[in-house]
Protein backbone atom coordinates (compact mmCIF):
# COMPACT_ATOMS: atom_id res chain seq x y z
CA UNK A 1 0.00 0.00 0.00
CA UNK A 2 1.19 3.63 -0.86
CA UNK A 3 2.01 6.33 2.03
CA UNK A 4 -1.19 7.94 3.39
CA UNK A 5 -0.39 11.52 4.34
CA UNK A 6 -3.15 13.61 5.59
CA UNK A 7 -2.62 17.69 5.48
CA UNK A 8 -4.97 18.95 8.11
CA UNK A 9 -5.20 22.39 10.35
CA UNK A 10 -7.51 25.67 10.51
CA UNK A 11 -9.24 27.16 8.07
CA UNK A 12 -6.88 29.35 6.13
CA UNK A 13 -3.38 28.54 7.19
CA UNK A 14 -2.41 27.02 3.58
CA UNK A 15 -3.33 23.47 3.72
CA UNK A 16 -4.79 23.13 0.18
CA UNK A 17 -1.51 25.04 -0.88
CA UNK A 18 0.84 22.54 1.17
CA UNK A 19 -1.22 19.77 -0.43
CA UNK A 20 -0.82 21.34 -4.06
CA UNK A 21 2.76 22.02 -4.01
CA UNK A 22 3.38 18.49 -2.35
CA UNK A 23 1.73 17.15 -5.14
CA UNK A 24 4.14 18.59 -7.33
CA UNK A 25 7.28 17.57 -5.14
CA UNK A 26 6.41 13.60 -4.61
CA UNK A 27 6.62 10.47 -6.79
CA UNK A 28 4.55 10.09 -9.55
CA UNK A 29 1.83 8.43 -9.78
CA UNK A 30 0.51 9.83 -6.89
CA UNK A 31 -3.81 9.77 -5.80
CA UNK A 32 -4.38 13.21 -4.81
CA UNK A 33 -8.16 13.75 -2.82
CA UNK A 34 -10.03 17.00 -1.27
CA UNK A 35 -12.33 15.62 1.48
CA UNK A 36 -12.67 19.80 1.62
CA UNK A 37 -16.31 20.95 0.24
CA UNK A 38 -14.85 23.68 -0.55
CA UNK A 39 -12.87 22.03 -2.96
CA UNK A 40 -10.14 24.39 -4.22
CA UNK A 41 -7.65 21.67 -4.43
CA UNK A 42 -8.85 21.02 -8.10
CA UNK A 43 -8.47 25.05 -9.16
CA UNK A 44 -4.85 25.56 -7.37
CA UNK A 45 -4.25 22.35 -9.56
CA UNK A 46 -5.29 23.90 -12.67
CA UNK A 47 -7.88 21.29 -12.90
CA UNK A 48 -11.22 22.45 -14.94
CA UNK A 49 -13.79 19.71 -13.14
CA UNK A 50 -16.69 20.45 -15.60
CA UNK A 51 -14.31 21.11 -18.80
CA UNK A 52 -12.77 17.28 -18.22
CA UNK A 53 -16.18 15.52 -17.21
CA UNK A 54 -15.49 14.90 -13.90
CA UNK A 55 -18.05 14.56 -11.56
CA UNK A 56 -17.67 15.33 -7.55
CA UNK A 57 -18.45 12.11 -5.53
CA UNK A 58 -21.00 14.42 -3.58
CA UNK A 59 -23.01 15.47 -7.47
CA UNK A 60 -22.56 11.33 -8.68
CA UNK A 61 -24.10 10.84 -5.55
CA UNK A 62 -26.69 12.93 -5.27
CA UNK A 63 -27.89 11.85 -9.28
CA UNK A 64 -27.68 7.98 -8.37
CA UNK A 65 -29.73 8.92 -5.29
CA UNK A 66 -32.10 11.37 -7.72
CA UNK A 67 -32.43 8.27 -9.31
CA UNK A 68 -33.64 5.33 -7.13
CA UNK A 69 -36.24 8.07 -5.86
CA UNK A 70 -37.91 8.02 -9.01
CA UNK A 71 -37.46 4.56 -10.74
CA UNK A 72 -38.24 2.79 -7.64
CA UNK A 73 -34.65 1.61 -6.94
CA UNK A 74 -32.04 -0.03 -8.89
CA UNK A 75 -31.24 -3.87 -8.33
CA UNK A 76 -27.37 -2.63 -8.04
CA UNK A 77 -26.35 -2.04 -4.58
CA UNK A 78 -25.60 1.78 -3.99
CA UNK A 79 -22.39 0.72 -2.86
CA UNK A 80 -21.22 -0.78 -6.42
CA UNK A 81 -22.69 1.82 -8.52
CA UNK A 82 -20.67 4.48 -6.72
CA UNK A 83 -17.23 2.40 -6.58
CA UNK A 84 -17.97 1.64 -10.44
CA UNK A 85 -18.07 5.74 -10.35
CA UNK A 86 -15.58 6.51 -8.32
CA UNK A 87 -12.53 4.68 -10.40
CA UNK A 88 -14.17 6.35 -13.78
CA UNK A 89 -16.29 9.38 -13.78
CA UNK A 90 -15.08 10.32 -10.54
CA UNK A 91 -11.67 10.26 -10.87
CA UNK A 92 -9.43 12.69 -12.89
CA UNK A 93 -6.07 10.80 -14.40
CA UNK A 94 -3.40 12.85 -15.31
CA UNK A 95 0.15 12.41 -15.81
CA UNK A 96 1.44 12.79 -12.44
CA UNK A 97 -1.19 12.63 -10.38
CA UNK A 98 -4.92 11.75 -10.38
CA UNK A 99 -7.38 13.25 -8.32
CA UNK A 100 -10.66 12.53 -6.21
CA UNK A 101 -13.40 15.47 -5.04
CA UNK A 102 -15.28 15.08 -2.31
CA UNK A 103 -17.49 18.02 -3.25
CA UNK A 104 -20.19 20.23 -1.43
CA UNK A 105 -23.15 18.13 -0.36
CA UNK A 106 -26.52 18.89 -2.10
CA UNK A 107 -28.52 17.11 0.24
CA UNK A 108 -30.06 17.20 3.72
CA UNK A 109 -28.54 15.58 5.98
CA UNK A 110 -25.46 14.75 7.54
CA UNK A 111 -22.07 13.11 4.92
CA UNK A 112 -22.08 9.66 6.01
CA UNK A 113 -23.27 7.98 2.65
CA UNK A 114 -19.79 9.76 0.76
CA UNK A 115 -17.75 9.84 4.29
CA UNK A 116 -18.77 5.75 4.05
CA UNK A 117 -17.66 5.68 0.16
CA UNK A 118 -14.44 7.38 0.32
CA UNK A 119 -13.33 5.23 3.23
CA UNK A 120 -13.81 1.61 1.21
CA UNK A 121 -12.32 3.30 -1.73
CA UNK A 122 -9.01 4.85 -0.67
CA UNK A 123 -7.66 1.49 0.71
CA UNK A 124 -8.01 0.23 -2.52
CA UNK A 125 -6.68 3.00 -5.02
CA UNK A 126 -4.25 3.44 -2.46
CA UNK A 127 -2.41 0.07 -3.40
CA UNK A 128 -1.70 1.63 -7.36
CA UNK A 129 -0.13 4.93 -6.28
CA UNK A 130 3.93 5.48 -3.72
CA UNK A 131 1.83 8.24 -2.20
CA UNK A 132 -1.78 9.12 -1.46
CA UNK A 133 -2.45 13.15 -0.28
CA UNK A 134 -5.27 14.00 1.25
CA UNK A 135 -6.71 17.61 1.44
CA UNK A 136 -9.11 18.24 4.65
CA UNK A 137 -11.73 20.74 5.51
CA UNK A 138 -10.93 23.25 8.31
CA UNK A 139 -10.63 22.17 12.19
CA UNK A 140 -11.40 18.74 13.09
CA UNK A 141 -14.87 17.16 11.58
CA UNK A 142 -13.02 15.24 9.15
CA UNK A 143 -11.20 13.45 12.17
CA UNK A 144 -14.60 12.53 13.92
CA UNK A 145 -15.85 11.02 10.74
CA UNK A 146 -12.89 9.16 10.22
CA UNK A 147 -12.77 8.73 6.70
CA UNK A 148 -8.84 7.36 7.14
CA UNK A 149 -8.11 5.57 10.16
CA UNK A 150 -4.53 4.42 9.19
CA UNK A 151 -2.23 7.71 8.29
CA UNK A 152 1.57 7.33 7.73
CA UNK A 153 2.37 11.06 7.99
CA UNK A 154 -0.48 13.61 9.40
CA UNK A 155 0.82 17.18 8.71
CA UNK A 156 -0.42 19.84 10.66
CA UNK A 157 -0.43 23.74 8.89
CA UNK A 158 -0.36 26.43 11.49
CA UNK A 159 -0.88 30.12 12.14
CA UNK A 160 0.89 31.85 14.84
CA UNK A 161 -2.53 31.67 17.38
CA UNK A 162 -2.98 29.82 20.68
CA UNK A 163 -6.18 28.92 18.74
CA UNK A 164 -3.37 27.20 16.43
CA UNK A 165 -1.29 26.04 18.94
CA UNK A 166 -4.13 24.13 20.71
CA UNK A 167 -5.79 22.46 17.67
CA UNK A 168 -2.30 20.08 17.89
CA UNK A 169 -3.20 19.05 21.28
CA UNK A 170 -6.93 18.63 20.51
CA UNK A 171 -6.24 16.65 17.37
CA UNK A 172 -3.90 14.53 19.52
CA UNK A 173 -6.82 13.96 21.71
CA UNK A 174 -9.34 13.19 19.08
CA UNK A 175 -6.87 10.36 17.09
CA UNK A 176 -6.22 8.75 20.35
CA UNK A 177 -10.31 8.52 20.96
CA UNK A 178 -11.45 7.34 17.83
CA UNK A 179 -8.73 4.76 17.23
CA UNK A 180 -6.65 6.63 14.39
CA UNK A 181 -3.22 5.74 14.16
CA UNK A 182 -0.42 7.82 12.45
CA UNK A 183 3.20 7.16 12.32
CA UNK A 184 3.99 10.43 12.58
CA UNK A 185 2.82 13.99 13.15
CA UNK A 186 4.92 16.78 11.74
CA UNK A 187 4.14 21.11 12.32
CA UNK A 188 3.77 23.27 9.53
CA UNK A 189 3.97 26.97 10.31
CA UNK A 190 2.73 29.53 7.25
CA UNK A 191 4.12 32.05 6.67
CA UNK A 192 3.06 34.58 9.89
CA UNK A 193 5.43 33.19 11.66
CA UNK A 194 8.43 35.06 12.63
CA UNK A 195 11.41 34.02 14.25
CA UNK A 196 10.03 33.63 17.76
CA UNK A 197 6.74 31.96 17.03
CA UNK A 198 8.88 29.69 15.15
CA UNK A 199 11.21 29.46 18.14
CA UNK A 200 7.97 28.42 20.23
CA UNK A 201 6.85 25.96 17.97
CA UNK A 202 9.76 23.87 19.03
CA UNK A 203 8.88 23.96 22.66
CA UNK A 204 5.52 21.97 21.72
CA UNK A 205 7.78 18.14 21.95
CA UNK A 206 6.24 17.77 18.40
CA UNK A 207 8.52 17.82 15.22
CA UNK A 208 8.74 21.21 14.17
CA UNK A 209 9.63 20.51 10.39
CA UNK A 210 9.68 24.61 8.87
CA UNK A 211 7.43 27.36 7.49
CA UNK A 212 5.62 28.15 4.43
CA UNK A 213 7.34 31.37 2.89
CA UNK A 214 5.72 34.14 1.89
CA UNK A 215 5.30 34.01 -1.99
CA UNK A 216 3.52 36.84 -3.94
CA UNK A 217 3.34 34.86 -6.79
CA UNK A 218 1.35 32.15 -5.22
CA UNK A 219 -1.12 34.50 -3.84
CA UNK A 220 -1.23 36.21 -7.41
CA UNK A 221 -2.16 32.76 -9.18
CA UNK A 222 -4.85 31.88 -6.62
CA UNK A 223 -6.61 34.93 -7.21
CA UNK A 224 -6.05 34.41 -10.57
CA UNK A 225 -7.07 30.91 -11.05
CA UNK A 226 -3.87 30.04 -12.09
CA UNK A 227 -2.47 26.11 -11.51
CA UNK A 228 0.33 26.79 -8.81
CA UNK A 229 2.48 23.97 -10.87
CA UNK A 230 2.97 26.51 -12.91
CA UNK A 231 5.16 28.59 -9.67
CA UNK A 232 9.31 28.73 -10.89
CA UNK A 233 10.66 26.35 -9.87
CA UNK A 234 12.53 28.82 -7.12
CA UNK A 235 9.44 30.54 -6.05
CA UNK A 236 9.35 31.03 -1.78
CA UNK A 237 6.29 28.68 -1.08
CA UNK A 238 7.87 25.49 -3.71
CA UNK A 239 11.21 26.03 -2.52
CA UNK A 240 10.61 25.71 1.11
CA UNK A 241 7.45 23.11 0.84
CA UNK A 242 10.13 21.25 -1.45
CA UNK A 243 12.42 21.56 1.83
CA UNK A 244 9.82 20.74 4.52
CA UNK A 245 9.05 17.30 3.00
CA UNK A 246 12.67 16.31 2.01
CA UNK A 247 12.92 16.35 5.84
CA UNK A 248 10.68 13.80 6.11
CA UNK A 249 11.86 9.72 6.35
CA UNK A 250 10.65 7.60 3.84
CA UNK A 251 9.22 10.35 1.15
CA UNK A 252 10.14 9.99 -2.21
CA UNK A 253 10.38 12.93 -4.12
CA UNK A 254 10.11 12.84 -8.32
Amino acid sequence: MGKIIVVTGRGGTGKSTFATLAGRYLAAPMLLIDIDPDQSLAEMLGIDLEKEKVRTISDALYDITEERRHDGGNPIPLHNRMEYLLNRECLYEGNRFDLLVLGAKLTEGCYCVPDDLIKAIIPKLANHYPNVVIDSPAGLEHLNRKIVSDIDDLFVILDPSSKSLKHIARIKDITHQIGIRYGHLYLVGNYNFDRDTEEYLGTTGETYLGKIEYDADAQEYNLAGKSLLELPENSPAFSSIRGILSRVDGIRDS
